[in-house]
């Protein structure tokens, strides 16, 4: 058997076991809507653990007439691309055995092409690779897929699909979304679970009245981590690597990184690897260099294309200044312009997610790069 590489802090990538931490309400919420097939919408930034507690809640639904499938669709750049990777996963994810599964891609998907291919790894599972043309079938056939294979194993299917937002991006978009929610809102065996990481994207789609997806589902915006859930979690893992680390320490961590799941172990990460026996400041400190170290090349990418008026706009929010930005004294403090380039400005950073509207607010989107723009 493979033996698992010890992984004291995991971030970037979705967590689970001793490595998820906390989120037990939202964790019982979930499964009990899975559990009762009521339709799902999460909602929040980046990083903060979406994809993580729904693989939690897969793993933890002990209802044997309940299915789940997991569907990332952060690749899929058109409406075919979808229905590829839509169908093809379901069939997969919903089979026992090979054999099943291409019983159930002739039995449903009659006309498609097929071709499934092995990992070099015994122990690794298959794929399926479908080649659905328009020629071959209508969206709505492919959409239908999740209530059909209900009803065929006789159990509920809830469909996880992760990065939706990506829907919004597609030609014909508001099209492709009016058929989803036509053929998925009559169906009584298969429930959805729809989440992304792009905060703004998401809540047009699902907030916003003229939109097709609105209401469709319960809204979940997701929280994070209080700082003293954090505590025990960071100060035993250390324990357990044969280090210490005070509880001042662990609250400044969250409290720079404002709570955000992926950083705030990634940051816990680089301080260990700075500690010889405990934490000081000078361990913070080095810990705090490299993060942004190492988040440096993507912010680079990310403000490169900004205009001077733009990063003004960013200059202003790091300054404290979070409302009245068209004020004409604001204006010519940070040189923003004109009032009409103030609202095009904030429209932009909002659609590029480098800043945030809160009930404050306006704000930076992303802690590290707060930190890394005060320190540029």
């Amino acid at each position: 058997m493979k033996q698992e590489i010890n992984k004291p802090f995991i971030y970037g990538v979705s967590v689970s076991g001793k490595n998820f931490t906390d989120r037990v309400k939202e964790t019982q919420r979930l499964k009990t809507n899975f559990e009762n097939g009521l339709n799902v919408i999460l909602i929040s930034p980046r990083r903060m653990g979406k994809t993580s507690l729904v693989k939690k809640v897969q793993q933890e639904v002990d209802n044997r007439l309940v299915h789940t499938v997991y569907i990332d669709i952060y690749n899929c750049r058109s409406e075919y691309d979808f229905y590829n990777k839509f169908a093809a996963e379901l069939i997969r994810q919903t089979a026992t055995k090979m054999e099943m599964a291409m019983e159930n891609v002739k039995r449903f998907l009659s006309r498609i092409t097929t071709k499934i291919s092995f990992s070099p790894d015994p122990m690794a599972d298959y794929s399926i690779s479908l080649g659905i043309t328009p020629k071959d079938c209508n969206p709505e056939q492919i959409l239908a897929l999740p209530e059909l294979l209900a009803e065929h194993i006789g159990k509920h299917i809830v469909v996880c699909i992760d990065e939706f937002q990506q829907v919004g991006e597609w030609p014909d978009s508001l099209n492709v979304q009016k058929r989803m929610r036509g053929v998925w809102q009559h169906h009584q065996h298969a429930s959805y679970c729809l989440f992304g990481s792009r905060k703004h994207m998401m809540t047009n789609l699902f907030q916003n009245k003229r939109m097709p997806f609105y209401q469709f589902g319960e809204p979940n915006f997701l929280q994070p981590i209080p700082t003293e859930d954090w505590i025990p979690f960071i100060q035993h893992i250390f324990e357990e690597n044969g280090l210490t680390i005070a509880e001042h320490f662990v609250t400044r961590i969250c409290d720079i990184v404002q709570n955000q799941s992926s950083y705030v172990q990634q940051l816990a990460w680089n301080v260990m690897l700075n500690t010889k026996q405990e934490v000081t400041n000078k361990e913070l400190e080095q810990g705090i260099e490299d993060l942004l170290m190492q988040s440096t090349p993507l912010f680079m990418e990310q403000t490169a294309s900004l205009t001077t008026y733009q990063m003004n706009f960013l200059r202003a929010i790091i300054a404290g200044q979070h409302n009245q930005f068209s004020s004409q004294e604001i204006m010519e403090t940070y040189q923003l312009g004109s009032k009409s380039n103030v609202a095009r400005m904030q429209k932009t950073l909002i659609e590029k997610d480098l800043i945030e509207l809160r009930k404050e607010g306006l704000f930076i989107s992303d802690p590290v790069l707060q930190l890394w723009l005060q320190r540029q």
